[in-house]
This record gives structure tokens, sequence and C-alpha cells, in this order.
């Protein structure tokens, strides 16, 4: 015989109002969960109408259901939705789009307990059977229109399949996979560049397209918006692929010369990179191939729902032609937006274009204006930021420095890098957001992760108030080592501007870390506090000696709360014990990293090659222990920033 549910139920019904793929995956995604919290059997059952009189939870698009009025939209193709309505196991989840109804889903299962503080099932927390029992009522939308991550760093199929399906969870609609197969943040893990321990892999581009077609696979599932490309339309349509930063081509067909930026006299791929080689676009026809590949491949990628169109990566590195020299940049750019515009339209194709404010391009155009603003987004680049504080709105803003053609330099402070957004808000007034790097550098500098994270949500909550609407946040995908707060963070103040950091930080521990959570929060905070002030986003064995004191205190502190960490390594929650070995590890970085920071501060007594012969052996540790968090830390990235830190401190001053 059949035991009853908690709630009083036979079984759990989950009545289906429709039959779309998203939809269909988000109720088998909520009687998965519920089955878990429970031990019921969940049963999905599907109809074309609603009726109110069926026991059991009902979800589809909220036009299904009478009496349902979600807020309003502008764009329900873009924005969100969501309407909850749930006593007891039985009521609706809605949505205003398909992707919404998903969102719907995950929400009202935070409602209850669940929570999600790291991609993959060692991050998930359920609540107790009693849960289902409670009553949630919801009808909101996000304070923003764009919400995701872009793939960076080193990365397994699985590390960003898992970061689709964590997204939704935490209140994200898109995720952007950059350049067409995203191959160089493949290759990176599968042929294990820059391990001294593991033999040189094979890994070719089709085995990259192959990923990149599994994930979008992953994102349609969810119904995310999905972002593509970026960098590499500047001579991909000549023939030259822009795969990676570590490409080099030197030799180019003397047919296509003619259409690269003339730099020095010369016109040639830029320090061989092709990523990091502009046009000359003053010529026309160099713009006529670009804007015709652009069309080309946006017709044959209809699944792309916002496709990126960028001039080359690097700076300073404009054509100096004497066509080109009549106008900035910012002109030729606007003037090929346009043009791209125009084929589409006439094409029939509706997709979406971001265009990118990011270094050259900061200074504003001078006479060009975008013609069909509908067409476009604007996407704000302050790579050059300080990540020690964040964007306030009452900054004062400078004038823009003039525009010296290849001789630019670019902003650390906040008013600065404001004053380019400013001056391009004046000629564009359309739909935007900011791409940032909070967790692609920044954050390994910060050891207790805690700093970042409160700049972040800090920054997200300020974005209203600077006009733009969301963050794609460029970022390494395996960035949750210590722990996950950044993020937490990141989705939180996304989906409401009026978030707490406090009560997020308060929520993150206690679910991640269980009984001890709160010492984490506070061990974590006043680590970050004890190193800000060594400033190593711009490292000076002089700040960093005049801070000896920081470095010994944090060591103590580490110390100390390594046994808190022991004490729970054994925890019964095989949830909360993951968090406490990734915990274990990072104090073990940090322990030998501060010592080789104090080391720096008596450099010459010890002398740089034993400090530099330090550095290698912990970067040799964790290339060691790789495997053991491998789905929370990219050790790739984290070498590669950290070791260029050191070697600044070595050389006094020169990486």
């Amino acid at each position: 015989m059949d035991q009853p549910s908690p709630w009083g139920l036979i079984k759990m019904r989950i009545i289906v109002v429709g039959r779309t793929r998203t939809i269909q995956f988000a109720a088998t995604e909520l009687g998965r969960y519920l089955e878990t919290i429970t031990g019921d059997e969940a049963v999905i059952e599907h109809t074309l109408r609603f009726d109110p009189d069926d026991a059991g939870i009902a979800i589809g698009l909220a036009n299904a259901f009478p009496h349902v009025a979600l807020p309003e939209v502008t764009d329900s193709r873009f924005d969100d939705a969501i309407g909850i309505r749930v006593d007891d196991g039985v009521g609706l989840i809605c949505g205003n789009n398909e992707r919404s109804v998903l969102l719907a889903v995950y929400r009202y299962l935070t409602e209850i307990g669940c929570r999600w503080f790291r991609p993959g099932t060692d991050g998930e927390l359920l609540p107790g059977a009693e849960a289902v029992t409670a009553a949630v009522e919801i009808s909101e939308t996000p304070s923003y229109r764009h919400r995701g991550i872009c793939i960076e760093g080193a990365v397994s199929y699985e590390n960003v399949r898992d970061t689709i399906d964590w997204l939704p969870k935490v209140g994200m609609n898109s995720y952007f996979i950059q350049f067409r197969e995203a191959y160089t943040f493949f290759e990176r893990w599968y042929a294990h560049r820059d391990n001294p321990l593991a033999d040189r892999g094979a890994f070719s581009v089709d085995e990259a397209r192959a990923c990149v077609e599994r994930a979008v696979d992953e994102i349609d599932r969810r119904g995310l918006l999905y972002h593509a490309v970026g960098h590499g339309w500047t001579t991909e349509p000549f023939g030259i692929k822009g795969l990676s930063w570590d490409q080099r081509v030197h030799e180019v067909d003397p047919t296509v010369r003619e259409y690269l930026a003339q730099i020095g006299g010369e016109r040639k791929i830029f320090d061989g990179i092709p990523l990091n080689t502009n046009l000359c676009y003053s010529n026309e026809e160099a713009r006529r191939i670009m804007v015709e590949e652009i069309a080309e491949y946006a017709a044959a990628h209809p699944r792309i729902d916002v496709m990126h169109v960028w001039l080359a990566d690097g700076s300073n590195n404009q054509c100096e032609c004497e066509n080109c020299r009549r106008s900035r940049p910012a002109d030729f750019y606007v003037m090929l937006l346009n043009e791209i515009d125009e084929l589409l339209s006439r094409r029939g194709l509706e997709t979406k274009i971001v265009f990118l404010i990011y270094v050259d391009l900061l200074w504003p155009p001078e006479r060009e204006r975008i013609a069909n603003p509908d067409r476009f987004i604007l996407m704000f680049a302050p790579i050059t930021r300080t990540y020690r504080e964040p964007f306030t709105t009452d900054a004062e803003i400078p004038d823009l420095p003039a525009y010296r053609r290849n001789e630019l330099v670019f902003p650390r402070d906040v008013a600065a890098n404001l004053a380019f957004l400013r001056a391009w808000q004046s000629r564009f007034s359309g739909d935007s957001f900011v791409f940032d790097y909070h967790f692609m550098w920044a954050h390994v500098k910060d050891p207790g992760y805690t700093k970042i994270a409160q700049v972040l949500h800090e920054d997200i909550c300020n974005l209203k108030r600077l006009k733009l609407d969301g963050y794609i946040s460029c970022q390494v995908q395996r960035s949750f080592l210590p722990h996950g707060l950044g993020l937490a963070a990141l989705g939180s103040a996304l989906w409401d501007s009026e978030s707490s950091f406090e009560q997020c930080a308060d929520d993150y521990f206690r679910s991640a870390f269980g009984h001890d959570g709160p010492l984490c929060a506070e061990f974590y905070r006043a680590l970050s506090e004890r190193v800000l002030p060594l400033d190593l986003e711009s490292p000076s064995a002089k700040t960093i000696g005049a801070h000896a004191e920081a470095l010994s205190a944090a060591l103590d502190d580490i110390a100390e709360f390594e046994r808190v960490i022991d004490r729970n390594l054994s925890s019964s929650s095989p949830v909360h014990a993951a968090s406490w070995k990734h915990a274990k590890l990072h104090a073990t970085i940090w322990r030998r990293l501060i010592d080789i920071l104090q080391k720096v501060c008596d450099r010459e007594t010890i002398g740089t090659t034993a400090i530099s012969a330090a550095w290698d052996e912990l970067a040799t540790w964790m290339w060691q222990h790789e495997q053991e968090c491998r789905n929370v830390f990219d050790v790739h990235n984290a070498v590669k920033v950290l070791g260029g830190t050191i070697r600044t401190l070595v050389n006094g001053g020169e990486r």
C-alpha cells in the first residue's frame, strides 16, 4: 500500500501545461528534487489546459493560468518574470517565457530551503521532507535583464556543463561562449598547457567544436540566452584563424596584407597574434568582407541570441594610415556596425549585436552614430579598473583625456572609467550591460575572497544608477576555492539590486560549511582585510615591507583557523566535508604564499633566487593537487596570476 507523503497526498503530482523542451526539463527538475527531498515518487502528467481543481503543482507559461498576472516586462524574449503560488505541495509555478518557468522552479526550491553554492552535485544542500509543506507566493521580475557568465580560464567540457546547469539555479539567464570554437579555453585543460607535471596532450579544433556543440545543447535545454563569438572577426574572414593568444602567425597571403592595420609603416599580424590584429577600417573592402562574414555566420547559427562583434584584442594597435588617422577607431567601428545592421536587416536576421567599449574604443565616436539602436547592445568592459573599490555613483566625473592614436594610457580609478561610459551613453541610449573581470585575476590576490565579493555585490547594486542593465562576468569558471561567496553575491544582486551582502554571506557560509559556517565568514573577512593593505593589485616590495606585521598576523589567523578546518574534515555531510577540504587546500596555499611574501620583505638578505625557488615549489605543489580541486580551482590561472605577482616583486617592478 502506498504511504502518504508529508503533506497528505498519495503521490506528488506535477502537471505540465504545454509540452516544450525547456518546460519539460523544468518539470523533470522539480520532480527530481522533490523526490530526493521527500523520498516519495513524483508523477509528471501533461495537459493542454489548466484545471484549478487538479491537486498537485502545475507548471507552465503564465498565459496558461487564468487570473495570473505577472509584472510587465519590456521584451519577453530577454526579460524574465516569475510567479509562484504553492501551499502544502499544491499550486502553480509559471513564467513569462520558457526560461522563466525553469527559473521559477528553482526559486520555489530555493524558498523551501534548497541551496546551490557551487556547480556540481557536491555543491547542493537540500532540506528535510517537511520543507514541502511550506507556503510560497512570489510574483516578480529581476532587477537586471543581463545576468550571466562568460567562459574563461582552463576548462573541461564538464566544467562548462556544470556551470551552465548552475546558472538558472541562482537566477542567472545567460551564458557566453567566446570565440567560434572556444578552443583556447578547452585546450588549456585537455592539453595540460603550462603544467610541468603532465605530458603535453593533443587537442584539436574539431574537439573544441564538439565541446561547444554539446554546451549549446545544454544552454538550449534550459532556454538560456546564448551569447557567442567576440574577438576573431578581424582575421577569420581573411582565412586567418584567431584561436588563442598563444597562437603565432607571421606569414600572411599578400592579397590579405592590404587589409591589415598599418603600424610603424608595416601591415602585418600584430605581434604575430591574430586575435590582437586590427584592420585598416577606412578600407571599404576590408569592412565589406568582414560584414559579409558576420552575416553569413549569423545565418548559419540561428541559435545565437546575442552575437558579439568586437574588434581586435590588445591595445594601441590601430591602423596609422592617412585615411584611418582622419577618424577615431570608434567612428569606424560605428560605421561597421551600421553596415552589419543593414545587411542583417536585408536578410531578415534578427540577431542582436553587442558592441564593445574597451581599451582604444573607450574614446567615443566624434561623428558617426548608430542608426538602429534596437539591433545593438552596448557592452562596457573596464578591464584596467581597480577592484579595490566599487564603482560608486557619486564619483566626480573628470573630462576625457585626449585621444592619441597608439599612445593611450588606460585608467585604473573609478571616476576616470565612468567618464568614458558617460561619454558613450551621451551617444547611445539603447540596451547595455557591463562585462567585468572581478573573478578573472583580482580574486586570486584576495585570499579571503570576501573583499572582492563585496566589491562585486556593490558594483552590481549600483548598475541601475549607472544606467546599465546587467552584468556578464568574464571569469574563470572554477572560482570556488576557498568558497563561492562572490558568485553567490553575483546571482543575488543581479536578481535583487536591493539585496543585502551581509545576509547573502551569512546564508552562504551556513549552507556551504554547516555549523561552523559563521567562523568561516569571520575568518575569510579578516583574511581579506589583513592582506588588502599589501595592494597585490600593484605589487611593490616596499608596500609589502611596510605591512610585514599584517603578514605575521595573517599566518597566525590561518594557523588558528586550520584547527577549525581539521575538526570539520570528517563532517557527516559529504557536501560540508567537501567545503572543508577545499578550505584546507586554500589554507596551505596561502600559508606558503605568505611565507614567500615575508621573504620578499627580507630579499636583500635572503636573495631573489631563494624567493623564486620557493614560488616554484609552491606552483609545483598546486599542480600536484590539481585533481583534488579540479572543479573549484583553476590552477592554470592561479599559477599565472600569482607567478606574475612574485616575478614583479623579485624583479623590483618588472614582470
